[in-house]
């Protein structure tokens, strides 16, 4: 049997649409030829010359955030409590355990951009794909955002999961999912739209908030997900650990046997 590796990161960098404008990642790059300022003072006595063809090192300054990028959000990220009360656990308290887990992918690319997706959703899809969840598998959903992923409207599009649709899952043992999208929730530009008609604050990142009940984690960015099956596949999804941080940067991967 094969195993294939299937990347489901993407790359930070300073191009690509993947956040709004205040959000996105800065990097500064500093290359062989700019750095013997800073590697010379550790060895008194050495120039530049004395490095082979005058090279030093090659290093990158970042600013980011925890949520630039493919990243896992903590439940602390969603509120300061979860399941009933308890302290919200940070990225750091992750337990290991949950990242290296059997994969399963929804498919709900077929539904517009800004739809909140139901329990009643979730579960017709696992019916059509055959199968019944068990606890601790990683649910990943597939929407339209995927395909967009860089372009101008990467933020707005895509479906996201609803309050209900999420508990249904916790509410089965899941405890890690995911999705392409920028958000587990519809984007935020279609929800201001129903909220300004509403007046209905429970609208607002009502998937995220889904965790004050039963607290889970949640990648977001995802890529690729078109060329994984339904089930079948493991994910790899272990995150930076950032002390008291709401989310930590993963190299989510899917590993499938063939």
């Amino acid at each position: 049997m094969a195993r294939r590796l299937v990347d489901l990161s993407v790359a930070i960098n300073n191009t690509t649409v993947a956040d709004p404008p205040p959000l996105r990642p800065r990097i500064t790059y500093h290359g062989h030829d700019d750095t013997f300022a800073q590697m010379g003072p550790f060895f008194p006595g050495l120039s530049k010359e004395d490095l082979p063809d005058g090279k030093a090192w090659a290093v990158e300054d970042l600013q980011i955030s925890t949520h630039n990028g493919t990243h896992i959000d903590a439940p602390w990220h969603y509120h300061p409590t979860m399941d009933g009360g308890a302290p919200a656990a940070t990225i750091d308290e992750a337990p290991l355990d949950l990242f290296l887990r059997p994969g399963v992918k929804l498919d709900f690319r077929h539904f517009p951009d800004g739809y909140v997706a139901t329990a009643a959703d979730v579960k017709a899809e696992l019916a059509r794909i055959g199968h019944v969840l068990q606890p601790f598998d990683i649910v990943i959903v597939n929407t339209a955002a995927g395909l967009a992923y860089g372009q101008p409207d990467y933020v707005s599009r895509g479906c996201g999961m609803g309050a209900q649709a999420t508990l249904y899952l916790t509410s089965q043992g899941v405890r890690v999912v995911g999705t392409d999208a920028w958000s587990w929730d519809a984007p935020f530009v279609h929800t201001a739209r129903r909220y300004a008609q509403s007046q209905d604050p429970s609208i607002i990142w009502e998937g995220h908030k889904a965790g004050i009940v039963r607290g889970y984690y949640q990648m977001e960015k995802l890529h690729g997900l078109e060329a994984l099956p339904p089930f079948g596949f493991t994910i790899s999804c272990f995150p930076v650990k950032i002390e008291r941080a709401s989310a930590g940067w993963i190299r989510a991967v899917a590993i499938v046997e063939e």
